[in-house]
């Protein structure tokens, strides 16, 4: 079976390698990546992940593997901030406290099932300065990231403690990964 990476992220790819498994192509899918009103954050990282795996074309022999990732207090989701005033006000709001990182996997298989599964990781952020979020704002390093930081990076040292998946905060959890790869007739390296 080939695989294909409904996705163009540098860290998916990196985090498949882990496993011993390597994309044939990437193909990033483009689709409405709204929240729909009441959508939990867990029922949001599903969805996605299947409508980003379902909108890539598979040819005979293909599987096709996406992943979606959001930050979520409560219920409310912290998607990729807009700007730096945004970014600010994300880790403001994270400053001090738990939060959850949702990630959603999506394996569609050679005859065109679609199998999904999901992770739920507990984040603690520390309490963080002003001058803390305005050093990791000035990074850049937070931009185009779920939740305005990127665990792989500088914000690691913000994470007090973790419970879960640190593979599913960083963009797709691993384990069921490769569990739905597996199930789907995939073959590892």
């Amino acid at each position: 079976m080939r695989l294909v990476l409904a996705s163009s992220s540098p860290r998916r790819q990196d985090l498949l390698a882990r496993i011993g498994a390597s994309p044939d192509r990437l193909a990033a899918p483009d689709i409405d990546e709204t929240p729909r009103k009441d959508e939990s954050p867990r029922a949001y990282v599903v969805r996605l992940a299947r409508e980003k795996a379902l909108a890539v074309s598979r040819e005979a022999g293909e599987i096709v593997l996406a992943g979606d990732t959001t930050v979520a207090v409560g219920r409310r989701i912290l998607g990729k901030p807009e700007d730096e005033a945004d970014l600010r006000r994300m880790l403001a709001l994270l400053s001090g406290r738990r939060h959850h990182c949702y990630s959603g996997v999506c394996v569609v298989d050679g005859e065109g099932r679609a199998r999904v599964r999901h992770s739920d990781t507990v984040v603690a952020f520390k309490r963080l300065s002003d001058a803390e979020i305005d050093r990791y704002v000035a990074s850049g390093e937070g931009m185009g990231k779920a939740g305005g930081y990127a665990i792989q990076g500088l914000a690691e040292a913000f994470v007090r403690h973790l419970s879960g998946s640190h593979s599913g905060v960083v963009g797709l959890p691993v384990f069921e990964t490769r569990a739905l790869l597996e199930a789907s007739g995939y073959r590892f390296a």
